[in-house]
């Protein structure tokens, strides 16, 4: 099984009215999700069908998300605990607590 999360490409849009960031593989949607509080997001669920797992697409959504609310001067509570941990794990987001 050859690890193709890397060189995945991912073309995530911000479908606002649904306020979520979202992407398409494969025919199959996964998304992070927020509410608006203010100058607060609250990321509030990761969702990435199993049968695209493995594959880093909810950590580069997670990634997208937490660049779009730096740009945005936005603070962020990571509600999912699939954000949560990827902010441990990236200390350049800790900022945004």
């Amino acid at each position: 099984m050859s690890n193709q999360a890397s060189s995945l490409d991912l073309d995530i849009i911000h479908n606002e009215q649904a306020k979520r960031f979202e992407t398409t593989v494969e025919d199959q949607m996964g998304y992070i999700s927020y509410q608006e509080r203010g100058d607060t997001l609250v990321y509030d669920h990761t969702i990435v069908p199993q049968a695209l797992g493995g594959r880093g697409i909810g950590s580069k959504l997670v990634k997208h998300a937490l660049d779009y609310a730096q740009e945005h001067n936005k603070k962020v509570v990571p509600q999912c605990s699939f954000v949560s941990v990827y902010i441990d794990k990236h200390p350049e987001y800790q900022d945004l607590l």
